[in-house]
């Protein structure tokens, strides 16, 4: 019964939070003062944003998929010549290489694509 309460009130808490913030920006438009964009003036557009969030995501995964080669040449050279371990280090060197293909992989598609669509309607 003490969930039950503390989730409704949760809740409640979150609907009336989200009700003040909407009337707040409802009677900031209402006022001539507008809705301001919080993001840089170069991520104002869908595609600008989306480079800049792929970009984002590659500079955060690049030292993760550094650390993950590490693992996986620890673990050959912990394996000391047993094949199980070695099998489990080859499936983790694939996998870290796969990850970091498909990452870069969509960051270049994505700039193509973004530098693409700039030449057409510019």
């Amino acid at each position: 019964m003490n969930l039950t309460k503390r989730f409704f009130s949760i809740l409640f808490s979150t609907t009336v939070g989200w009700m003040s913030m909407t009337s707040l920006a409802v009677a900031q438009s209402s006022s001539g003062a507008g809705l301001q964009n919080p993001l840089n003036s170069s991520f104002s557009s869908i595609p600008n944003f989306i480079a800049g969030a792929l970009k984002v995501m590659v500079m955060v995964a690049l030292p993760i998929i550094a650390l993950f080669l590490v693992y996986a040449g620890f673990l050959f050279v912990s394996a000391r010549g047993n094949s199980e371990q070695i099998d489990k280090a080859k499936k983790n060197f694939f996998y870290v290489i796969i990850g970091a293909i498909l990452i870069l992989g969509a960051w270049v598609i994505a700039t193509l694509i973004g530098g693409t669509i700039t030449q057409l309607v510019g």
